[in-house]
């Protein structure tokens, strides 16, 4: 769950992070862990396929210097509702930066306090994992505090949390059990 589409990228494209350098930062890392066809994401007809995830973003349009209103992220709230929805078996919901890490929490109906964004940050939460990374916008690619390995290794982690038990998820443990 990113921010939001940007206004030269998925806006023109119609497909978000598509024809864009935070797209190009993040298609590459998920080609590298395989879970996507290919390493670029160009246009909505470009063969591009995702295998176990989805992308989407906590708001539906490019918000005026990518912060969106309290009252744009509560209109588009209901979209990330009906996406997460369509999605019941997805077990780890990454959150790419404090925008689409408090979108996911606001979505699922987090009590508070929330726990806090940041990189590598991991909450338990209604039968799945949050789990944080810096959004990959240039401006973090361009200072280094977001790197290729860096998001390979919340990849990675994410992939290791697809089977992991959630604390409170009784009914995973109780499918995981062996016979008796």
């Amino acid at each position: 769950v990113g921010l939001a589409p940007s206004a030269h990228g998925a806006n023109r494209t119609g497909r978000i992070f598509t024809g864009d350098r935070s797209g190009d930062v993040l298609f590459a890392a998920l080609w590298r862990a395989g879970l996507a066809s290919q390493p670029e994401s160009v246009a909505r007809d470009d063969g591009l396929r995702l295998w176990g995830c989805r992308v989407t973003g906590a708001v539906r349009c490019a918000p005026p210097d990518n912060r969106p209103a309290p009252d744009e992220r509560d209109r588009c709230r209901p979209f990330l509702v009906r996406e997460l929805a369509l999605c019941p078996r997805a077990r780890v919901l990454l959150a790419l930066g404090a925008v689409g890490w408090d979108a996911v929490l606001r979505a699922l109906g987090a009590p508070r306090p929330w726990p806090r964004f940041g990189h590598g940050a991991l909450a338990p939460f209604a039968g799945r994992w949050l789990l944080g990374s810096y959004h990959p916008s240039p401006q973090n690619v361009s200072t280094g505090r977001l790197t290729a390995a860096t998001l390979d290794e919340v990849l990675e982690r994410a992939r290791e949390l697809r089977e992991a038990a959630v604390p409170g998820d009784r009914a995973r443990r109780a499918r995981a059990r062996p016979e008796e």
